[in-house]
């Protein structure tokens, strides 16, 4: 089964992306800023990572700059999902090692689509 670490400060997004991960066949740990976030990294390395930008005591670019110098950093696929949609955060987001981008609000089918365009599922999935 693949693992997918849901990183957001809000409980009722995280139980969302969750409900919609599972489904889509991944085990799924949390958590609430970038700082729990690079804890859980450290401890098991996650397949995906769900990661919201704005957080408070880590944020989410903050957390993915640091997560891609980590020994075995460089493997999870990194899908932000933010209400930030302009080019410059956008840019800076892949520039800094993210594979997929998805605006809040989302659903399954925008999750399912954005992980199979980032390589982390098949169309077979759900």
């Amino acid at each position: 089964m693949k693992t997918c670490l849901v990183v957001d400060d809000s409980r009722v997004i995280r139980k969302v992306a969750r409900r919609i991960l599972e489904d889509l066949g991944f085990s799924v740990e949390e958590a609430g800023d970038g700082m729990e976030a690079m804890a859980a990294c450290r401890k098991l390395m996650p397949e995906a990572i769900l990661l919201d930008w704005n957080m408070p005591v880590m944020s989410g670019i903050d957390f993915l700059r640091q997560l891609r110098r980590e020994r075995g950093g460089d493997a999870p696929i990194v899908v932000f999902c933010t209400t930030e949609n302009d080019v410059e955060h956008i840019s800076e987001a892949i520039k800094a090692g993210a594979n997929e981008y998805i605006m809040k609000p989302f659903d399954g089918d925008i999750l399912h689509s954005k992980f199979i365009e980032a390589g982390i599922l098949t169309h077979e999935a759900a």
